[in-house]
């Protein structure tokens, strides 16, 4: 599939959102979502172990990757993202399609699947529960912590991003993600790293460090999901699901999102590997996601077009 890969280059109001595409022109349309400080490099040793039929569009989300940053002032969070990812779906003309999201990007396709239940045929989620609920004791003092820190940054008169070696950014990317291979760092840098004057800058916009500020419950993280139409696919990594949880507090809820998405019999696994196994070791993960949106989506196509 290495012959069909293309960038894409969205306008939106403060700029462009970029990503990658992989494959055939009319292939059935699937979003990709990356986590976290990652970008559409997440998805490259994934995509081409994926269904050859299939036409895969990942994202540099906002602020991250290639991507332009927010206006100054306006906050990252999941809501926004959403509506980004409306953006490009209208500009690309899609009505429906399927989305893989890992981590942060999980949490924004499940969010996405909700709010727009009738364009998401089949949602996979790549370590992360979709939602994370928020303790209602802890929901102002989050809330502020993000608002805080932002006022801080304002306030600021001078900030500038650290220039780094081409070798020093690849430590400090392995620092921050220990279980990554050489080999993942390495691209994720393709597009994490800009060229500047005395070495290079990461990509990404100091912004998105801050606390996120969109919270809500677990009773409306399960009635979020239960608005999900799409069939979901839950994959787990026995070393990395606990990095899903930024704050201990949150991990008390993942029995009741797991159990919330069996009782709709959404199929959940889980497989050995670390929380950058689809980058690290996609192999692992292909087979099942393969199978998952062969059946759900892909033999689905085929029988509507034998029926017609």
């Amino acid at each position: 599939m290495a012959e069909e890969v293309s960038e894409l280059s969205v306008p939106v109001p403060w700029g462009h959102i970029r990503g990658r595409v992989w494959g055939p022109d009319h292939g059935r349309p699937v979003l990709c979502l990356h986590g976290w400080a990652d970008n559409c490099g997440a998805f490259k040793t994934l995509i081409p172990l994926l269904p050859k039929e299939c036409r895969y569009v990942a994202l540099d989300l906002t602020g991250h990757g290639l991507s332009s940053h927010r206006p100054p002032g306006d906050f990252y969070s999941c809501p926004s993202y959403v509506a980004d990812v409306h953006r490009v779906a209208d500009a690309l003309q899609l009505r429906k399609f399927s989305i893989i999201g890992h981590s942060m990007g999980a949490d924004i396709a499940a969010l996405f699947s909700a709010l727009f239940p009738e364009m998401v045929d089949a949602l996979v989620l790549l370590d992360s529960y979709g939602f994370l609920p928020t303790d209602s004791k802890e929901l102002s003092k989050v809330i502020r912590q993000g608002m805080d820190e932002m006022l801080r940054f304002e306030k600021k008169t001078e900030e500038k991003k650290r220039v780094y070696t081409y070798e020093k950014a690849v430590n400090r990317l392995l620092a921050a993600n220990p279980t990554m291979t050489d080999q993942s760092v390495h691209i994720l840098l393709e597009r994490g790293l800009v060229q500047v004057e005395g070495g290079f800058e990461f990509s990404r916009d100091l912004q998105i460090n801050f606390k996120n500020i969109w919270r809500i419950s677990l009773e409306q993280s399960l009635e979020m999901l239960s608005r999900v139409q799409a069939s979901v696919l839950l994959v787990l990594t026995e070393q990395g699901s606990n990095r899903t949880f930024s704050e201990p507090a949150q991990r008390q809820f993942s029995s009741a999102l797991f159990q919330g998405l069996k009782d709709r019999n959404h199929t959940v696994v889980t497989v050995p590997g670390d929380h950058h196994v689809h980058l690290n070791q996609p192999e692992v993960v292909a087979l099942v996601v393969s199978d998952f949106l062969q059946n759900k989506v892909l033999s689905q196509s085929n029988n509507v077009r034998h029926k017609l």
